[in-house]
């Protein structure tokens, strides 16, 4: 036995990779008793979900809202140390439009579910009797059906069947499903978009409320795990990225044993006997080349994200946290919702507003400035303010494969043929989740129990 527990804890394994995945499977794996090295291609810890140096501020790539619901995010960041109290502005389910904009206002109870929604739609303001009766009727009959599919479907297609008025896709469901999947309801998938709900609309109270983070996201986890690894006899190397993974030694029946990486730095390799992959799908497949079947991780489509921010006298205080913004079908660069960091963050944040457009392809191909002026002048009509046409500072963050394209029936990248010893991490691995933090969370945590079986 003590042998054994001995080999088993000098076993070195790789994650190539620092985003939330591959932290989170270097987490595990350290925990586990395992050595860990974990790899980085960038300067700085995150991935997809870091912070990001601007004209001298340290802001985010991207401003994100977690969920009650990501309960292996949240766990996994209180395993690393991090205080969710102080990390994470929390706030109940909501959908609130400035007051003077055509829009809705839907804030959930704070009852046991599903009260906490029923009582928020009795008291939403913005919403006819017929929107209401919708609203509800959707949430009966996706419970009902146990909020599952026979077959997938478009968003769209779903709200169609399910007798959705106008006005609550346009208000509602649109802005909640771009905000989930990063994909627009005509292309995204009803089904992931009703395990989302499912696990929010559908749970515990606590459940459906929404996160904002308080510090920046590499801060928020990433920059902890690997303190955490390092401190459990790990290493956290950045500027370090794989070109390819080789099976460096094998058994009598031919199964490898240890893995050889070759980064891209010096032409140099290393051997290990285990290798998490936690990049993203496309570097994913070229370190995999000749080992798997690769054209899963090559056949995913993309969608971006756009993160404008506008900084504003420090005096400048919404309302409220964050708005839900109106579309307008003839802008394509308008965002979906403004953020208010001097409220969320502690210091250092005052005026600082930022709004995120989603599924920002079409955005983004004018030029950020264009966005910038488009955005400006859409917070000016909708918060009623003309000031805020004219920010003293803004700057536009895209991310043009933010996500992969949440499609309906989509056969995403899976575990199932890969060799011993190797292991895919990813948002975009197969599960029931779109491209989050938890999916990724999940994905890691996984992949590390895979490698630890």
């Amino acid at each position: 036995m003590g042998s054994s527990a001995n080999r088993h804890k000098a076993a070195h394994i790789a994650v190539i990779g620092a985003g939330w995945a591959g932290c989170a499977a270097a987490v595990t794996l350290a925990r586990a008793g395992r050595r860990v090295s974990l790899f980085e291609a960038a300067r700085t810890l995150g991935g997809r979900a870091r912070s990001v140096d601007l004209d001298g501020r340290l802001l985010d790539n991207g401003q994100h809202i977690l969920l009650g619901a990501y309960r292996a995010t949240l766990k996994m960041m209180k395993t690393v140390g991090i205080n969710a109290d102080d990390s994470i502005l929390r706030l109940p389910l909501q959908m609130r439009y400035p007051a003077g904009a055509d829009g809705m206002d839907f804030v959930a109870a704070r009852l046991p579910a599903p009260w906490h929604v029923g009582l928020a739609l009795l008291r939403a303001r913005g919403l006819t009797r017929d929107d209401k009766m919708a609203l509800a009727r959707f949430s009966t009959t996706a419970r009902w059906m146990g909020w599952q599919l026979h077959d997938d479907c478009s968003v769209a297609t779903l709200l169609e069947r399910f007798d959705q008025t106008e006005r609550l896709i346009r208000l509602m469901w649109t802005p909640l499903c771009i905000a989930a999947l990063n994909t627009p309801p005509q292309r995204a998938s009803a089904q992931v978009f009703l395990n989302v709900l499912r696990d929010s609309l559908g749970a515990r109270r606590a459940a459906s409320d929404m996160l904002l983070p308080r510090t920046d996201l590499s801060a928020l986890f990433p920059v902890r795990a690997a303190e955490l690894i390092t401190k459990l006899g790990g290493t956290v190397s950045s500027g370090r990225s794989a070109s390819a993974v080789y099976p460096a030694k094998a058994s009598t029946d031919h199964v490898a044993t240890q893995w050889e990486v070759h980064f891209k730095q010096n032409d140099s390799a290393l051997c290990f006997d285990g290798v998490v992959i936690a990049t993203g799908a496309e570097a994913a497949a070229d370190v995999l080349d000749g080992i798997i079947d690769t054209g899963p991780l090559r056949a995913l489509e993309y969608e971006a994200i756009s993160t404008c921010y506008l900084q504003y006298p420090t005096t400048l205080r919404l309302a409220q946290p964050f708005y839900a913004l109106l579309d307008d079908p003839q802008q394509a660069a308008w965002g979906q919702f403004v953020f208010d960091r001097g409220q969320i963050f502690a210091d250092g944040n005052a005026g600082l507003l930022a709004v995120v457009v989603s599924a920002a392809g079409e955005a983004i191909a004018a030029g950020h400035p264009a966005l910038s002026t488009g955005i400006a002048v859409q917070l000016a009509q909708q918060l009623q303010d003309p000031t805020l046409q004219t920010p003293l500072w803004s700057k536009v963050v895209s991310e043009k494969r933010a996500t992969f394209a949440c499609s309906p029936g989509l056969q995403r990248p899976d575990n199932n043929t890969m060799p011993a010893g190797l292991a895919l991490a990813g948002d975009y691995i197969a599960g029931d989740y779109p491209a989050t933090l938890e999916a990724a969370v999940q994905s890691g945590i996984q992949a590390a129990q895979r490698l630890l079986s």
